[in-house]
């Protein structure tokens, strides 16, 4: 049925909307906590900031590459009867990372041994909701709202996180952090699979999808015909991302107020708000294979511009401004994800952007590590512009051709 007023009152008063948006960001908290309570109780408990670092990267590790597996699990199993063992698996060897890290003098292996277990189970809570938000709010105009207020919503749980992070460890302790994140997956994820919408997803995509194509004798390609557009800008936009965080930190550095990059990304992140929230609340004629190479393009061409600032407070403003695209460019992505899935995939196509984002990332801070100190720092922000801006400039040259999955 189509909302009279599609608007983010209307996407919160959905039946059960709030209980389930509600359960799944509390869930979500837990991720913008435990990175930096995993660098501090490890750190402290070590003594070393190289075994710190090694345990968060072989979780980060963790978590990127079997996403795709824990949304498989997903589609074929349901939210019921596959997030809640992922959450207490997770939730149990973080309690134990916990437990490890509350003493000093702790061996590295067991410590990186357990990050890396961990990063195995979380469960994918982000692309679960967004595959019931096609369910709570089926109207398409109200499921782009939705999209935004999510994408907006987990922008901010990555900035308040680690604020609480550091609160934590500041009156309990670091190693208390890492207790905290593992009791709020565990409440979250059992608060969302309580849902009647989530109850109402019973899984079985796989088998579906093998009906399917024993029906009709076509081959399950067809699942995810469409991804690629989104997943590739994805990974371009997670690579501009990664880049500008270690980019921000070196222009601040070099000033001689490293502290103050921090305004930089908190800019970043403000952008990225009011954009999501403006963005979401209007209806484009325009299609959004189309909008997210537009989209990606002028956040990379806003970073690019963003080098050549003669100071901090213009490097803030501009890259507030490049923030304005973030939400949402990465709203099109998922909503383009959404649409290119078969009804029993939509939850491994949201993981697949994710993976993307992530992977994409990761490699942006290591290039950028790489060419700063070999060329000027604005070369640098121009050379991080570089990808995604190719990538969406390939995508509207070839947007007349059919989609390959």
């Amino acid at each position: 049925m189509s909302s009279p007023t599609p608007s983010y009152g209307a996407v919160l008063r959905a039946p059960h909307a709030r209980r389930t948006f509600g359960a799944a960001l509390l869930g979500r908290l837990s991720y913008g906590v435990v990175s930096l309570s995993l660098v501090l109780a490890v750190s402290g408990a070590t003594g070393s900031y190289a075994t710190a670092g090694t345990a968060v990267a072989l979780f980060a590790l963790a978590v990127s590459v079997l996403s795709p597996v824990r949304a498989r699990l997903i589609d074929r199993y349901g939210p019921r009867r596959a997030l809640r063992p992922m959450a207490v698996a997770y939730a149990l060897l973080l309690g134990a990372l916990a437990l490890l890290t509350a003493r000093h003098g702790v061996p590295a292996a067991p410590v990186v041994g357990l990050a890396f277990a961990a990063g195995a189970f979380p469960p994918p809570l982000g692309p679960v909701m967004r595959t019931l938000w096609s369910d709570l709010v089926p109207d398409r105009r109200l499921l782009q709202r939705a999209y935004s207020l999510d994408t907006v919503a987990e922008e901010l749980l990555f900035v308040t996180g680690p604020l609480l992070a550091g609160l934590i460890a500041a009156l309990a302790g670091p190693a208390a952090g890492v207790a905290v994140s593992a009791g709020l997956v565990l409440v979250g994820t059992f608060a969302l699979v309580s849902s009647p919408v989530a109850r109402s997803r019973a899984g079985a995509g796989d088998e579906a999808a093998d009906a399917v194509e024993t029906a009709t004798g076509r081959p399950r390609a067809g699942s995810f015909g469409g991804l690629g557009r989104p997943v590739v800008l994805s990974a371009g936009i997670g690579a501009c991302l990664g880049a500008l965080g270690l980019l921000l930190v070196a222009f601040a550095a070099r000033r001689h107020e490293a502290p103050a990059a921090a305004w930089a990304e908190a800019a970043l992140s403000a952008g990225s708000a009011v954009g999501g929230l403006v963005y979401g609340s209007r209806s484009w004629r325009v299609p959004g294979r189309v909008r997210l190479p537009v989209l990606t393009a002028a956040l990379a061409a806003s970073l690019a511009v963003a080098g050549a600032a003669p100071d901090l407070y213009v490097l803030a403003a501009v890259t507030g401004v490049a923030g304005l695209f973030v939400a949402p460019a990465m709203t099109t992505a998922y909503l383009l994800a959404e649409e290119s899935a078969a009804p029993g995939a939509r939850t491994r196509a949201g993981a697949w952007v994710n993976t993307a984002f992530n992977a994409g990332s990761s490699i942006g801070v290591a290039a950028a590590g790489r060419l700063v100190g070999r060329l000027p720092l604005a070369w640098c922000f121009a050379a991080a512009a570089a990808l995604p801006l190719i990538l969406a400039l390939i995508a509207l040259a070839r947007r007349a051709r059919p989609e390959e999955g």
